[in-house]
């Protein structure tokens, strides 16, 4: 190989025909033989004329320099030229390729296939022995085999990363023990983390031979779980670079897609890894639903995390008097308000305290409960990880064992402190701002939540580590204790509004929802030993690239061994023992691997690339323009001016259509299946035909099988219809006309498939609806090529593709809706009345009802207008969006609907004929 610079070349003795080009010169710029002087009298008639085509004597220099350009660029190309070629080490010795195959070789795998497989394409070539080393801990134990280099071709081709980490074969002193004669060559193509026992590895391989470590082109992330009282995840990455965390679940209807979008915190740097926590911060309705938490636009195991019981809904048991209080004085009950309070964010179990123990509950709740029978399970129950929520009250300041009383914080004085008692205060009290390191961090307390009585705890030296929230003059008003591995929370005032209007706050929820978050889901029910004796079954594991799938062929794992991590034979996943669901995720804290002793590429060194293809094309080219510039001196200067112009516009025609600005919601039409409506610069109009869809989109996906993505607007003068499938036209009117070309594409959208419902809103005034019921209507409708109209008769598809109707009322009800009128001749009740064009839709349903309106809901999920009155105003409303989900049935099936009315008849006259033909 010839090496210039940054150029190679692989055959360069083929350079020496470059010597040829002056001679190719001199013999292309030959003057042409004398012409042939020949007397003739009439010669003299033609002195003085000028020839307007005089033919060269010579070649033009540009075309001369044209074909020499031709030329040299084909010699050139021939010599197999090289960018930037990888040097070989001209060993003859065995070549050893490893491969990190954890999660974090997974975004480039392909690249590091490639490079892979180019080293050992080489070492075929130079016939020398090879071996493959994919380290994801499942190879063979014993001495690598070394092979010729092309049988590893398809193993490695084959090969794919797993959803732990790189692991490497325990003992590289033997994995090394059957190696062929001579100095070892290795290639190492790393994901740049530190592994365990790497540096052993490259010990042995240094001691060998040469080794060449080949790093990751791209940052690392790595995307983990802590756990602790509050459930976060931290983001580990190489760089600076601060991607979202996208939390993923199934929606209302069962789909799993994106549900919300975390942003991670401030930044750590330690030994070149930066760390950013990540607050799962979301309502507890939206976090139960989460199954998984992944890094945008990272695709490997590393980059999720699965969810499990630490971030699911937390039962809790109340435990109170639901009877003490009278028929219609239970807005007094103090369990009146934890129900409120919790209900929305957890699973409540109510009863005594033994039942409710008996339901493994993750939190406890006693609303001024004392002498208690089971207070023994319960201090068991806490000790293996319970919490438990006590709330004061009168029973328990009328206590005269009160200072006895187990499974509290702190010790307590008997009788409490009133407005009214010998320790009164002059005006309830407000709460103090909250520590900025307790579990109300963030939380702001409201003025008007006061407190006017509370149990007052007895000093100590460690009320003050205990307290978590206090009162302005700093008497303790929740404290806090570890028993066991459970903890013990006391609130020193009632659930209830009889000594605070805490309870009457929003505050008192949010401090509930806070404490509730910290408990251990399932902590409690665990038995002793249980992670020492229990066997997880993999219910879902995901490979490398992060993608989840069922677990096929894998046996249980024992706890200590699930402890331990991803592994070879527990891939990252969710496993499951009874009802405790555990997630295994790859992901977490690394370090950055060193390479002493071996030759590290540069992450932005590019790989070798041919350049023989771009110069072949590059004499092509040339080519194509001395023949042009040939005919143009051939007399054919016209003809090689119209192939300039055709050749500039054929390769200006894709700039334009790549230059076009398109709507990203159209584009956005073309990937699924969308309702759009016409805008028609009445904002306030088309917002409403924007909630109409919405609703309408929302009833589809919750009764059927079709499931449209959001509702778009369409300008009509400028974007495409071609990915439509049912268009909304509200009818205004002030409403402008659409340009020719926007009719040019709405009659071709017709044409193809589509339906327009054309609706003039009026049912109110006139119900007329249809064609005849509206003058901007006609105008509108006037350029479209809609055929004859009809009311809609009985037997009419509409009617029946999926819902059974009658009618097609709106907001407004009554009024006609036309569709394709039944071609002349048609027997009435033969439930086929369209032409065959579309499919047998009707491209126009026109009428009158005001749909939009009646099926707008606004972002809240509610209905944006009224209708009726009582029951009949809501079964309007269904019957309307009824009427929706047929009109979008039979846009989307078309005849298919028709042809099952024809189903009896075909089925008689089968019959028929079988009886005929007997």
């Amino acid at each position: 190989m010839l090496i210039l610079g940054p150029l190679g070349f692989m055959t360069p003795w083929i350079l020496t025909a470059l010597l040829a080009l002056p001679v190719l010169w001199l013999i292309l710029r030959a003057t042409p033989p004398a012409p042939r002087h020949v007397a003739f009298p009439g010669v003299a008639l033609l002195k003085g004329l000028l020839d307007k085509r005089p033919v060269a004597r010579r070649t033009p220099w540009w075309l001369l320099l044209l074909r020499l350009l031709a030329v040299a660029a084909l010699i050139i190309a021939f010599a197999g030229p090289v960018w930037k070629p990888v040097l070989r080490t001209g060993t003859d010795g065995p070549l050893l390729v490893v491969m990190d195959a954890g999660w974090a070789a997974a975004p480039d795998w392909a690249a590091r296939q490639t490079r892979a497989e180019r080293a050992l394409t080489e070492a075929a070539s130079d016939g020398r022995a090879a071996a493959l080393l994919l380290a994801d801990g499942r190879g063979e134990p014993g001495a690598l085999r070394f092979a010729p280099a092309n049988t590893l071709l398809a193993g490695l081709r084959a090969a794919n990363p797993v959803s732990w980490e790189t692991t490497l074969p325990p003992d590289p002193e033997a994995a090394l023990s059957d190696l062929p004669e001579g100095e070892l060559s290795t290639l190492w193509l790393a994901d740049g983390l530190e592994h365990s026992g790497q540096a052993e590895w490259l010990a042995e391989l240094n001691a060998r031979g040469p080794v060449t470590v080949v790093p990751p082109a791209h940052s690392v992330r790595a995307l983990g779980l802590e756990g602790g009282d509050t459930p976060a995840l931290t983001l580990a990455s190489m760089d600076d670079a601060v991607p979202e965390i996208l939390a993923i679940g199934p929606d209302p209807q069962g789909i799993e897609r994106e549900l919300a979008r975390l942003r991670p915190g401030d930044a750590t740097t330690e030994a070149g890894v930066v760390t950013r926590p990540v607050a799962i911060d979301m309502p507890p309705e939206l976090r139960n639903r989460i199954t998984r938490f992944q890094i945008d636009k990272e695709a490997h195991a590393g980059a999720v995390v699965l969810a499990d019981d630490r971030v699911k809904r937390r039962k809790v048991g109340l435990v109170g008097d639901p009877d003490a209080y009278a028929e219609g004085q239970q807005l007094l009950s103090p369990l009146y308000y934890l129900r409120r309070a919790l209900a929305p964010t957890t699973d409540l179990v109510e009863g005594g305290l033994g039942d409710v123990l008996d339901s493994a509950p993750d939190v406890v709740v006693l609303a001024d409960q004392v002498e208690l029978a089971e207070i023994g399970e319960l201090a068991e129950w806490v000790d293996k990880g319970g919490l438990l929520i006590r709330f004061a009250g009168p029973r328990m300041a009328g206590y005269d064992r009160l200072m006895d009383e187990p499974l509290l914080p702190v010790p307590l004085r008997q009788g409490g402190r009133d407005i009214g008692g010998a320790l009164s205060w002059g005006d309830p009290r407000g709460l103090q701002p909250f520590d900025a390191d307790g579990p109300f961090a963030g939380l702001t307390p409201p003025e008007d939540a006061t407190v006017r009585a509370q149990l007052m705890a007895q000093p100590s030296p460690e009320l003050a580590e205990r307290t978590i929230a206090s009162l302005t003059d700093n008497t303790p008003v929740v404290t806090r204790d570890r028993l066991g591995e459970g903890q013990v929370v006391l609130f020193h005032i009632t659930a209830n509004a009889e000594w605070s209007s805490l309870p009457l706050s929003g505050l008192f929820v949010q401090m509930l929802e806070r404490l509730v978050t910290t408990a251990r889901v399932g902590a409690a029910d665990k038995q002793p030993d249980d992670r020492e004796h229990a066997f997880w079954t993999p219910e879902t594991v995901l490979d490398g690239y992060g993608r989840a799938g069922p677990a096929e062929d894998l046996v249980p794992v024992s706890s200590e061994d699930l402890e331990k991590g991803p592994g070879p034979e527990r891939p990252a996943g969710i496993y499951v023992s009874g009802e405790r669901r555990v997630a295994l995720n790859a992901g977490g804290d690394f370090t950055l691997a060193e390479w002493p002793g071996a030759t590290v590429e540069s992450p932005s060194a590019t790989a070798e690339r041919d350049l023989s293809a771009w110069l072949i094309a590059f004499a092509a080219l040339v080519f194509a323009l001395d023949a042009l510039g040939t005919a143009a001196l051939a007399r054919g200067g016209r003809i090689a001016a119209i192939l300039l112009i055709g050749i500039a516009g054929i390769s200006g025609q894709p700039a334009k259509a790549q230059d076009a600005e398109v709507d990203p919601d159209v584009m956005r039409a073309a990937g699924e299946m969308v309702l759009a409506y016409v805008e028609t610069g009445d904002e306030e109009l088309d917002q409403t035909s924007y909630q109409g869809l919405q609703g309408l989109s929302a009833a589809l996906r919750n009764r059927t099988t079709v499931e449209p993505g959001e509702p778009i607007g369409i300008d009509l003068d400028n974007d495409d219809l071609s990915a439509l499938t049912f268009l909304y036209w509200p009818v205004t009117e002030d409403q402008p006309m659409p340009s020719p070309q926007a009719y040019l594409r709405l009659n071709d959208y017709l044409r193809t498939g589509g339906m327009i419902l054309f609706d003039t809103r009026d049912g109110d005034v006139a119900g007329l609806g249809g064609p005849d019921g509206s003058a901007a209507l006609q105008t509108l409708a006037a350029p479209l090529e809609i055929p004859p109209l009809s009311p809609i008769p009985e037997d009419h598809v509409l009617s029946r593709s999926f819902y059974l109707l009658q009618d097609f009322p709106g907001r407004w009800q009554d009024g006609p809706v036309w569709v394709e009128a039944p071609p002349a001749g048609v027997e009435a009740g033969a439930g086929q009345s369209f032409r065959h064009l579309n499919d047998g839709v009707s491209p126009a349903v026109i009428g009158g009802n005001s749909w939009a309106e009646a099926w707008a809901v606004d972002d809240n999920g509610y209905y944006s207008f009224p209708m009726g009155s009582g029951f009949e105003g809501e079964r309007q409303r269904e019957m309307s969006l009824r009427f929706g989900i047929n009109l979008i049935m039979y846009a989307l099936t078309g005849n298919y609907k028709s042809d099952q009315v024809h189903v009896p008849d075909l089925l008689d006259r089968l019959r028929m004929e079988e009886e005929q033909a007997q």
